[in-house]
């Protein structure tokens, strides 16, 4: 997957005349911080040198896992068509480049982001985006959205929460997933890393939403208890093209690499039903097998998770098989 062209030209634009060194060593700090998903009160992306390492190395990257968790909601959503969004923690905006390119009807977006540094990289590159209406707002989350959304304020259609709640102290994330939930009119959606503790906070989050009533989407084909056990856990996977200073500031060969990313997205049942009430299962593993045979790890409807296989005798079960991926649905 790669950036849409003219978030692709704007990123460009931002990082001409940026020293390689200087954007290599803050991308290996920035790198550092997040891989120990330290919490000492700072911003991961408190300076501008850190914000435009972002921008070469990170971006590519988390818009790629938030659009393809948009695509999955999508597909079992067909109706849903957003005109309002709302992204909370939004660095530099990659959930509104996302949205605009899944749902070309949105257009009017209200971003929330605590660094000034990443904050101002993001405005400069929304000056390119189709969505007509954009506005900023500084915010610290979950502490500053009770006053930026005071009781009875409007509902954003699509709510979105992508690689925030790593940054946050447990109770803090169960604040924040409860106020998000209730500025949503139609879908929440949250995105974070594709580790064990990424998936942990996952599944608590999914939880608290099925406590409030949320109807789960995608991945999730139920709403019984996750059906893994560790070591094994939920997530899944985005080959991305890395472009040449990519390639640089990484030091990489390879011109792509793999974000892995687990997420969860949440609708109201005015939203989800009935399109929902058939629930396809999902594939949570790359499939197996060569030739006439292919295996598939599925996460059912009945809340179970199968090894079943699949082979020429199966028919157009066997094609369909053929056709499907890690994280699609079958």
């Amino acid at each position: 997957m790669e950036l849409p062209s003219a978030l692709r030209q704007a990123v460009d634009r931002a990082l001409t005349g940026i020293a390689l060194g200087d954007l290599t060593e803050a991308a290996a700090l920035l790198s550092q911080r997040y891989r120990a998903e330290i919490r000492d009160g700072r911003f991961h992306l408190a300076d501008d040198m850190a914000a435009l390492a972002y921008l070469a190395t990170r971006l590519p990257a988390t818009y790629a896992a938030i659009r393809a968790t948009m695509a999955a909601a999508a597909q079992l959503l067909p109706g849903f068509s957003p005109l309002s969004l709302l992204d909370v923690g939004a660095g530099p905006g990659s959930a509104l480049w996302a949205a605009a390119d899944t749902w070309p009807g949105l257009d009017d977006a209200l971003l929330i982001e605590g660094s000034a540094a990443i904050r101002a990289q993001g405005e400069n590159l929304a000056a390119a985006s189709s969505v007509a209406r954009i506005a900023w707002r500084p915010g610290n989350v979950p502490v500053d959205l009770p006053a930026l959304f005071p009781p009875d304020s409007m509902r954003r259609d699509l709510v979105t929460l992508a690689y925030v709640l790593d940054e946050l102290a447990p109770a803090a994330r169960d604040l924040l997933v409860e106020q998000l939930w209730s500025m949503t009119g139609g879908l929440l959606l949250i995105v974070e890393p594709g580790t064990p503790a990424g998936w942990q906070r996952i599944l608590t989050a999914r939880g608290l939403l099925i406590d409030a009533g949320a109807v789960l989407v995608a991945p999730c084909p139920h709403a019984a208890p996750c059906p893994l056990a560790a070591p094994d856990w939920c997530h899944f996977s985005r080959r991305v093209a890395r472009s040449r200073l990519h390639r640089q500031v990484k030091g990489a060969d390879v011109p792509w690499e793999d974000e892995k990313f687990i997420y969860l997205a949440a609708a109201r049942p005015a939203i989800a039903q009935p399109e929902t009430k058939e629930r396809p299962s999902r594939i949570l593993a790359p499939p197996r097998g060569t030739g006439g045979r292919i295996g598939l790890k599925l996460c059912t409807p009945g809340g179970t998770v199968e090894n079943r296989a699949f082979s020429k005798r199966d028919g157009d079960a066997y094609k369909a098989a053929r056709r499907c991926d890690w994280g699609d649905v079958l």
